[in-house]
């Protein structure tokens, strides 16, 4: 029997009535002859209310205590999930991330898994039963609790099915795949039929919350195959979705789609090198999405990532107040235009900048590589910006 690796995000688990349905789906990829391992997040906006409770004894709470507090989530929904399966006479066990083998290293809220050891999970497939796993978590190798950070499920999935050699993995949730751009914002955003690895990761660093980034890259690593469709679709590796799979040798030429992120933008001192601002950074526990040396070399400028920051007010505080930084820009968001070959598009590169300039203003930094082209606006006029350049560039390229 081959195993097939399945991740339901948190809209598709938010309460009882969905995770019966889950249920059922899993129930019948069990009867279409799979061994199932399932990956679940906290249900609906559990992880939000238990940051709420935290940030309401503590504004920039530990990071430690946080990892205690956030992981609980996910062990609600697994343990609901397992007992829905029973309930429909298929035989399931939860387990916790510890208890499914995924070691990390030892970063608190973002951590990275650098092994997976699922013998546990391999025992309990071979009695017949489904293994309902705690997404978004692990434990470090000082056995301390750690999670993967926000959407860190879809790297639990993409793991467990690097390392149980799965058929192949879906990530559910409640959209039907990858759009060109977020469907809230664009009204004829399109949904991507297939998109390689390196695009995908560009999305989701530019925004794009289909897919954790960290799971792609795992997965393009691993050579894994991910499907991402909604929860509701009937399963196997047929019907809608988006398909995630290695780059053909020589892809077309495409703008694949735009996304945008709030974000902190960080200028280092006249004499700080990358290193430096990267060092300052780390000690915040900052991601940073792009770091760039500025041309001419005045300065380096750095994108701080706001989806996963506690505090981000805090942060910029303590950041304004490190030696090697010598400006912090809040309110402020990166939208981002990624595709293939951009690097040579230079007739649609100097388009998309006059489009931002029309609707934002002249961009306060420009950052771009072969798969993206990022340009920082105030938050504000992001979206605004985000739909005149997928009717510009997507639009024009069907």
């Amino acid at each position: 029997m081959s195993v097939v690796v399945q991740k339901y995000g948190g809209s598709s688990v938010a309460d009882v009535a969905s995770l019966g349905r889950v249920a059922d789906r899993i129930a019948e990829t069990r009867r279409q002859g799979h061994e199932v391992v399932v990956v679940v997040s906290a249900m609906g906006d559990t992880t939000d209310r238990l940051l709420d409770l935290a940030r309401q004894v503590m504004t920039d709470p530990p990071r430690r205590e946080l990892d205690m507090l956030l992981t609980a989530g996910e062990r609600i929904s697994m343990a609901l999930l397992s007992m829905a399966l029973h309930a429909r006479g298929v035989d399931a066990i939860s387990f916790t991330g510890s208890q499914s083998g995924i070691i990390t290293n030892d970063a608190h809220a973002g951590a990275r898994v650098v092994e997976v050891r699922p013998v546990r999970i391999q025992d309990e497939l071979a009695r017949g039963r489904v293994v309902i796993v705690a997404g978004y978590q692990g434990v470090s190798y000082k056995k301390e609790v750690t999670t993967l950070g926000r959407g860190g499920s879809d790297t639990t999935a993409v793991a467990l099915a690097a390392a149980l050699g799965a058929e192949y993995c879906e990530l559910c949730s409640d959209v039907d795949g990858v759009y060109s751009a977020d469907p809230r914002v664009v009204d004829d955003a399109r949904r991507l039929a297939e998109i390689s690895h390196e695009e995908m990761i560009a999305l989701a660093e530019a925004g794009a919350r289909v897919l954790h980034r960290a799971a792609v890259d795992y997965a393009r690593i691993q050579g894994i195959t991910i499907w991402a469709r909604a929860a509701g679709t009937p399963p196997g590796t047929q019907g809608d979705g988006t398909l995630i799979r290695v780059a053909p040798p020589e892809p077309p030429r495409r703008i694949t789609g735009v996304a945008h992120r709030p974000i902190l933008l960080v200028r280092g001192g006249p004499s700080v090198s990358a290193q430096d601002l990267l060092r300052s950074l780390e000690a915040e526990g900052a991601a940073v999405p792009w770091l760039v040396e500025a041309v001419p070399m005045e300065s380096v400028t750095a994108l701080v990532a706001l989806d996963d920051v506690p505090d981000p007010e805090g942060l910029a505080r303590r950041l304004s107040g490190s030696e090697a930084v010598a400006e912090v820009r809040t309110e402020m968001a990166a939208v981002s235009v990624v595709g293939t070959a951009l690097d040579v598009e230079t007739e649609r590169i100097r388009r998309a900048l006059e489009v931002v300039k029309e609707v934002a203003g002249t961009p306060t930094a420009v950052f771009r590589d072969s798969l993206r082209l990022t340009v920082v606006v105030p938050e504000d006029r992001a979206e605004q910006a985000v739909e005149r350049l997928h009717t510009s560039l997507v639009g024009a390229s069907r």
